[in-house]
This record gives C-alpha cells, sequence and structure tokens, in this order.
C-alpha cells in the first residue's frame, strides 16, 4: 500500500516505523524538517518537509495515487483540511484524522454533521482513547496493563510477577496440569526489558512482567494465581482536570461501577469547567503535589490515583506523593517510553501510555480487511491482533500444531461462534473463528500472510 503519513511527532513516527516495517510505499509529512529527517534516517520512509494541509506538499508526497492518507499532526485544524483536500482534489479513498477538540468530535459524531460535509473515513481521538484505557485500569486495579478482546469476552492482563506469586519459577507447562480449567494463557513476558513470546519450559520469576490472555470468567482466579488480590474500586482521586480527567470523571459518574471520584486542577478556568460539566464529582482547585491539597481530597482513603495531567514528571511525582500518603494504587499517564522502567521503583503499579492507544487504534483501522483488533504493547514490541480466519488463509482447517507459527506468535485465544476457547496443540482453527495472537513487531508481516488480510484492506 501507498500511504502518507502527515506529522512526524511520536503518534506518526510510531505508525510510520510499524507500516514501514511491514513493507508499505510510507512517505511522512511534516513542516518541521528536523522531524523529517529523524523519520527518513532512522526509518524506511520517504519524507517531504512542509504543510500537510497545502495541496502542492501533497503532490509532492505522492497523493494522486496514494491508498490511504493519515492526518495526525498536532493541529486539529489542519488534519480536517488534509483530509479535505486529500478527498476534494486527490481522492484519496481513505482518510484518517486524530482530533483532540470535544467540540470537532461533537459535532462529527452527531446526525447533523454529515460524511458530505468533512469526508473523514475514521476519526481517531486520542483523549477519548486514553480515557477508557485509564477506565480499563481502574475496573483491574491489579493490572498494569489491560485491553479487551473477542467481543468484549477476554482481555489481556499485564502483570507483575511478584515475591508472593505462587506459580514462580513454575515451568508453564505445569501451569495446565495444576489448573486444568483455568483459560488463561501467558502470551508474552518481559525480563530484563526484553519482550518475547514464552516456550512450554520456560519459567516465571520475581520481577517478570507478563501478559495473560484469560477469559472474562476467569479473571479473577487467574490474578489470584499469579498472587494478586482484586479489590472493589469505591473512591477514586483524579489528578489533572483537562480532556482526559474530565472524560474519565464523566464516564464514572454515568457507570454502573458507582465509583465515586474527586478532581484536582491546578488551573483555575479548567476546574471551573470541569465543576460546571460534572454533577456529582468534587473538584478541587490547586497543584496535585500538594500534600495539604491531597489530605483535603482524603486520598489516605482513596482506593486508586489516576495521574493525567499533559506532563509525565509531574504524573510520576503526583502518583508517588499519593502512594507516601497512604494511597494503595497509583496510575500514571506517561507519554515517554524512556520513563516507563522508572514505575517500578517508584512504586507505581500502573502507567497509560497514550501514544499507543493512539496507535493501536489507528492499527485497527489500517488493518482493515478481517482485523476486529490491534493492540500495540510497549514501545511498539509487539502486537495482539484479533481477526477473523479467512477461507484462504492457511490456517483455515488445520490444527495449532500443524500452523507454522513463527516463534514470536502465540495465539491466546479463539472465539468460535459464541464460545471462547482456550488453544492446544491440538484446537482446529476453522474458517470464520476469530482468532486472537500475540506477536512481536517483526513477526507482524507473517501473521498478516497466515490470515490473508493484507489483500482486503479496503
Amino acid at each position: 500500500m501507498k500511504i502518507i503519513i502527515c506529522g512526524a511527532g511520536q503518534v506518526g513516527w510510531q505508525i510510520a516505523r510499524h507500516l514501514a516495517g511491514e513493507k508499505n510505499d510510507i512517505t511522512i509529512v511534516d513542516n518541521n524538517p528536523d522531524l523529517v529527517r529523524r523519520a527518513t534516517t532512522s526509518l524506511d520512509v520517504q519524507g517531504i518537509a512542509g504543510f500537510a494541509s497545502y495541496p502542492d506538499v501533497l503532490e509532492r508526497a505522492g497523493a494522486r495515487d496514494a491508498d490511504m492518507i493519515i492526518a495526525a499532526t498536532y493541529s486539529d485544524e489542519v488534519n480536517m483540511v488534509t483530509c479535505q483536500v486529500a478527498h476534494s482534489v486527490f481522492a484519496i479513498p481513505r482518510k484518517i484524522a486524530r482530533l483532540r477538540s470535544q467540540s470537532y468530535l461533537d459535532a462529527i459524531y452527531s446526525d447533523l454533521y454529515r460524511r458530505d460535509h468533512m469526508p473523514i473515513d475514521v476519526v481517531i481521538s486520542p483523549e477519548r482513547e486514553v480515557a477508557e484505557a485509564a477506565l480499563q485500569r481502574l475496573y483491574s486495579p491489579a493490572a498494569f496493563d489491560t485491553e479487551v478482546f473477542l467481543g468484549g469476552r477476554a482481555q489481556l492482563l499485564g502483570i507483575t510477577i511478584e515475591e508472593d506469586c505462587p506459580v514462580v519459577n513454575t515451568p508453564l507447562r505445569q501451569l495446565t496440569d495444576l489448573f486444568s480449567t483455568l483459560r488463561a494463557i501467558v502470551v508474552g513476558v518481559r525480563r530484563d526489558g526484553i519482550l518475547f513470546a514464552p516456550e512450554a519450559e520456560d519459567q516465571l520469576f520475581v520481577g517478570d512482567d507478563c501478559y495473560v490472555f484469560t477469559v472474562n470468567e476467569d479473571i479473577h482466579r487467574t490474578l489470584e494465581i499469579f498472587g494478586k488480590t482484586t479489590r472493589k474500586q469505591e473512591r477514586v482521586v483524579i489528578v489533572g482536570g483537562g480532556n482526559v480527567g474530565l472524560a474519565v470523571a464523566r464516564a464514572l459518574e454515568e457507570g454502573t461501577q458507582k465509583i465515586r471520584a474527586k478532581i484536582i486542577e491546578k488551573n483555575r478556568k479548567s476546574a471551573e469547567r470541569a465543576a460546571e460539566l460534572l454533577e456529582r464529582t468534587i473538584v478541587l482547585n490547586g497543584d496535585g503535589l500538594d500534600a495539604a491539597l491531597l489530605a483535603e481530597a482524603n486520598i489516605s482513603r482513596a482506593d486508586a490515583v489516576l495521574c493525567v495531567t499533559d506532563d509525565d514528571k509531574t504524573n510520576m511525582l503526583a502518583a508517588v506523593r499519593a502512594k507516601s500518603e497512604g494511597c494503595p494504587m497509583a496510575i500514571a499517564l506517561i507519554n515517554d517510553p524512556t520513563m516507563v522502567p522508572l514505575m517500578g521503583p517508584l512504586g507505581i503499579d500502573a502507567y497509560i501510555n497514550p501514544r499507543a492507544t493512539t496507535v493501536s487504534s489507528i492499527l485497527r483501522h489500517i488493518r482493515h480487511g478481517r482485523v476486529r483488533g490491534v493492540y500495540s504493547i510497549g514501545d511498539a514490541e509487539a502486537e495482539m491482533i484479533e481477526a477473523e480466519v479467512l477461507s484462504t488463509s492457511p490456517m483455515a482447517g488445520k490444527k495449532v500444531r500443524d500452523i507454522d507459527f513463527p516463534e514470536g506468535v502465540l495465539v491466546g485465544g479463539l472465539l468460535k461462534g459464541n464460545q471462547v476457547i482456550k488453544p492446544n496443540s491440538d484446537t482446529r482453527i476453522d474458517e470464520g473463528d476469530i482468532v486472537a495472537m500475540f506477536c512481536l513487531a517483526k513477526d507482524v508481516p507473517e501473521v498478516e500472510r497466515l490470515l490473508q488480510v493484507s489483500i482486503d484492506f479496503f
């Protein structure tokens, strides 16, 4: 495919990295020559320095015969105009835009705003994506990472192995013997900073971060087996009352979990706006690093603190301060992946990576064929891919043991009809089944070949 990516920032660069690695023809456009130079130097892509919304710039980027354009600059207006020009001038078939402003999102998602007025095929909202990720972390407090698969019937859980884990130093093969009815599979392990797909004889050691794919009914039992206790979340303090914090508070007010929230927001105007838009959430104007203000928010009695300001360091420090004041769980929004290794030493329980959530959402729409979901793991090191098996797929009609999977690929779950199955070597994968697979980044092209989806984008 020939794809133009507008914006060479964190999201644009990661999308280019993914797609270039899968042998697509990628051109990246940005008005910052340094960012373009970084992309062309480190990735197998072409680069154009200029404003993405300018027709002559898109012309130089090859818009005349492009299959797709992804507008992911920092400006909503530039992204929208870019899609309009791509449609009106160049007739690019598929257009994806990242939009942040709630006003634009409300208009575009409403019935009054038809596709004819703004030809964007897919709208990606980072704030909405991050808010949903934050809610998943709150609802699964024992996991550092979570994502839903198979129509909401299964989840991928990120679990840190600690001293009290009952299955530490146990070969994974034995877990099946010990817990024969447990529908959970360890699909990925990060050890000493390296992520890999484990084999049956591999063991889990203290300090490992493992990714476990499990059906919803077995989540509680899975967490217990891996040494985690689950507790109901009733009181949450949110540090940061911007778009993300506001979206989370709104969802908590509207949800069935009956979680009570308080927001701490430093900017007075943002705090007043949050107070006006929320009904039951208490909003405090002040610094989330202020111990006295945290005490006023009853942080010691809160079940969790969610730090979602627009500054990574503030989020991490606020999380540490909240933990020191007695809050049992701290979740931080972290944009910079180089900060993630500091989480453990600082005692931060979980993090949300906005870039990963946005990249996952965009990839889900790019691999449009029979791919139903894509979740980017870590710093684009691996993906969890959910897809329907086609009749033309090399997997169709074969047992798992007879399929030539790369070493970095593991099948986590299978949906046959309405039943979620824990696959083993004798499980047969048939046409129409929905398969969820963990795959390292280098193995994504081979997985797409097995799924036969690369020819079915549109």
